[in-house]
């Protein structure tokens, strides 16, 4: 009884030791993918007046709601996209979102919220497999031929997002915003999923995988950026 009652507290102690271990080994390695996002990305990140001009704007998608209206995230994000190709920085939009399923549709919610502010839709260009940010990067390279453009999502996605973009041969500036911060839960439950985004975003790079869907080269955003 006492050889058993010995052997449950070493087991015991040993389960706490590795538990230990294995937890300081995911903090170690969020950070230093956190870490490596941020230092990809400090000299390319721009205010909306100090970004150098490129020949597109790629938006991020974000949520969409059941009656198809951006949430106030993805609207903040539009906005910006929409005054960059005012003021001449850009002179087309990629809008790049999750439209797996029929009825979502966040492309097709961004080409509507720009339209409906004035944004010809001659100026729009369409990516519908943007499922994640790794993926929206990847396709506007491969799929719609993009080699430079101002990256526009919020301010603590951004160095992800330009770092992604930077690695698999994208020339990428980025704007965010921080508007949408006044929605402090919303804020604060992103910025923290992002610690573990930074984590899959090192596995997407080292893996080089292909996005969900590749496809053939689509001439969308040349056509936008011409008319």
């Amino acid at each position: 009884m006492k050889y058993l009652r010995r052997n449950w507290r070493a087991l015991l102690l040993r389960g706490v030791r590795l538990s230990i271990a294995g937890a300081l080994a995911v903090i170690a390695l969020t950070g230093a993918s956190v870490a490596w996002m941020r230092a990809g990305s400090g000299d390319f990140i721009f205010g909306e007046r100090d970004v150098p001009e490129a020949p597109v704007a790629l938006v991020l998608g974000a949520q969409v709601y059941s009656t198809g209206e951006p949430s106030p995230f993805l609207q903040a994000r539009l906005a910006i996209a929409q005054r960059l190709l005012e003021t001449g920085k850009v002179r087309a939009i990629l809008v790049s979102g999750d439209h797996r399923a029929w009825r979502y549709d966040e492309p097709g919610a961004m080409l509507r919220w720009l339209s409906d502010r004035g944004v010809p839709r001659t100026k729009i260009a369409m990516d519908h497999a943007g499922f994640d940010t790794y993926d929206s990067c990847v396709r506007a390279v491969k799929v719609f031929g993009v080699r430079r453009a101002i990256v526009v999502t919020q301010t603590y996605h951004l160095p992800r997002a330009v770092t992604l973009c930077r690695r698999i041969g994208l020339d990428a500036y980025g704007v965010g915003d921080a508007s949408v911060q006044q929605f402090r839960k919303p804020w604060l439950i992103s910025s923290t999923r992002e610690h573990g985004a930074c984590v899959k975003a090192v596995v997407d790079l080292v893996s080089g995988r292909d996005p969900v869907f590749l496809g053939r080269h689509e001439t969308t955003v040349d056509d936008a950026i011409s008319a």
